[in-house]
């Protein structure tokens, strides 16, 4: 059994999110290369989004090119900073391309939905195109950002969650969730179980800029932030188990046991 049937198998019979937007830095598809994407890796990355559509989930998916061109780098080195943005966008462009190739190896049909036009290599973004191909069973990739420069990839992950009725964003990042300080560097970093979208703007807490936030908290989208590195998070998200961090408005957040992190 696949560890999404088992994890499935193993909770409530109803799926807890039938729609959900997750969140890829262009860094995850890296893998062990210093440039560029890794095939390898994005397979392993489209194995566990197969499994995830397998139980019925819906998946949008955003994904980010820093791991080919970085608009804001680019800008700090002299760069006009609206022209690094839109190479930073044809960056997502390939990524998205790459993914969709991964993703159909996989079994799994796959639509990328650009925000830049370019025809003969995507469709256009329509909203209820989208939303079709979703409700088809198809996961559908959006690149090229929000189409506007000055925008992060993560703004453009709330942006599209909230007009495809996302019922939950997922950022997926090589940490178990968010800390009270970098677990790369503090091995006493606390990790927090929940938090309210009040306190990443409050304590400024590196999970995603600040438009991506407010975003959320106006149509109170949660978002959980969980280890892309262990292969049934994607899973266990979409089944209602705790996974990482989720983020979400003050009715909903509980502290932890012993205060707020966990």
């Amino acid at each position: 059994m696949s560890d999404a049937a088992s994890i499935a198998a193993n909770s409530d019979p109803a799926v807890r999110y039938r729609r959900i937007l997750l969140k890829l830095s262009g860094e995850a598809l890296l893998g062990d290369r210093p440039y560029g994407v890794d095939p390898a890796f994005c397979m392993m990355i489209a194995k566990q989004i197969a499994e995830v559509h397998k139980i019925g989930v819906q998946v949008g998916l955003v994904v980010g090119g820093g791991n080919i061109f970085r608009g804001m780098a680019a800008a700090a080195k002299g760069m006009d900073r609206a022209t690094g943005d839109y190479i930073g966008m044809l960056a997502t462009v390939m990524n998205g391309l790459a993914l969709q190739d991964a993703l159909e190896k996989a079994g799994v049909p796959t639509r990328v939905m650009t925000a830049i036009a370019m025809n003969e290599v995507a469709e256009p973004y329509i909203r209820r195109r989208a939303i079709r191909h979703l409700e088809k069973g198809r996961v559908t990739i959006f690149v090229a950002g929000t189409g506007n420069p000055y925008f992060t990839t993560d703004t453009a992950a709330a942006l599209r969650a909230v007009e495809i009725n996302a019922e939950v964003l997922l950022k997926a990042t090589k940490v178990d969730g968010v800390y009270d300080s970098d677990p790369m560097t503090n091995p006493d970093a606390q990790r927090y179980a929940q938090l309210e979208y009040a306190d990443l703007l409050r304590d400024q807490l590196k999970v995603m800029d600040a438009a991506a936030v407010s975003l959320c908290m106006e149509n109170d989208l949660p978002i959980v932030v969980f280890d892309l590195n262990r292969p049934d998070n994607i899973a266990r998200v979409a089944v209602g188990q705790e996974v990482g961090t989720r983020i979400s408005s003050a009715r909903e957040a509980q502290p932890a046991a012993g205060g707020a992190p966990a």
